[in-house]
């Protein structure tokens, strides 16, 4: 196994295991208390499958950007929410029902809206796009919706064996999370660094900042609700992303490292707007 391989094992690893801690903490009704507010989860779907897909081909159209940095940028933007948000959203005290149950809801979602968003690009771009819903959905069940519903399973049927392995599981896969990318920064930064100049950069960070503030803008009155929706307007599935740019550009050699610059700004930027929610304590800023 190559290090590179073992690396990104480790992250699906950990993602696995903290979404499963998450459902060991969580209920089946935080489903329901986001497809009770339909008017919320429509401004949601509308942010992440379809102004960010535009705000992509806009960065892509201002800026000289090098083929391999469009690219990731364009699969970013169809991307579905990674599973690891729920732990940035309830840091920042947003609404726990509202992060998980958005998280479950737009991963399935994305198994009818990627394949679709795709074949809409390749219609009327010169690349074709393509990418099968089988292959979007063996992702997003292994990643999100199974880890989610076991730990749902496992609170529902033994209640008092999920209260005691929630949190070791969550910090185990937080550990191992920091030391897949700590190791990552190091393998993959100096490729990821070659990409910065041309406007990289700067298409990077205007795109997650568009992000941050569209989802702000359309998380509604209630506060909490504008941090959820903004880090998941923000932030893309990086494994779905790069899989549906090596499908489509399979030799184009530096999209992982275009992926890993992105996952660096998301990083800072988004937790800068982290910070200043804090400092508003709480408020409707």
């Amino acid at each position: 196994m190559t290090l590179q391989r073992a690396i990104l094992l480790a992250l699906q690893i950990s993602i696995v295991m903290t979404v499963f801690a998450f459902g060991l903490k969580a209920r089946s009704d935080h489903v329901l208390h986001v497809l009770r507010q339909p008017s919320l989860l429509g401004r949601s779907f509308a942010a992440m499958f379809v102004i960010m897909p535009i705000v992509a081909v806009a960065i892509t159209r201002v800026f000289a950007l090098t083929p391999a940095v469009g690219i990731s940028l364009i699969a970013l933007s169809i991307s579905p929410i990674p599973p690891l948000l729920p732990g940035r959203d309830t840091k920042a005290g947003a609404h726990r029902a509202f992060a998980l149950g958005l998280m479950a809801i737009t991963g399935l979602a994305s198994i009818v809206t990627v394949p679709v968003t795709l074949a809409i690009f390749g219609r009327y771009s010169a690349q074709p796009f393509a990418m099968s819903s089988a292959a979007i959905a063996r992702v997003v069940l292994m990643m999100a919706v199974l880890p989610l519903a076991s730990g749902l399973t496992c609170l529902a049927l033994w209640p008092s064996v999920a209260a005691r392995i929630a949190r070791p599981i969550y910090m185990v896969s937080r550990v191992l999370l920091v030391l897949a990318a700590l190791v990552l920064l190091v393998v993959g930064l100096p490729a990821a660094w070659a990409l910065v100049g041309n406007g990289s950069l700067a298409a990077m960070i205007a795109f997650v900042a568009a992000g941050l503030a569209i989802g702000h803008w359309l998380g509604g009155p209630d506060a909490n609700d504008r941090t959820v929706l903004a880090l998941s307007t923000a932030s893309r599935h990086p494994a779905i992303a790069l899989s549906i740019a090596k499908a489509n550009f399979p030799d184009e050699p530096r999209l992982g490292a275009a992926i890993v610059l992105f996952l660096l700004v998301n990083l800072v930027v988004g937790f800068t707007y982290l910070a200043g929610r804090k400092r508003s304590s709480g408020g409707d800023s």
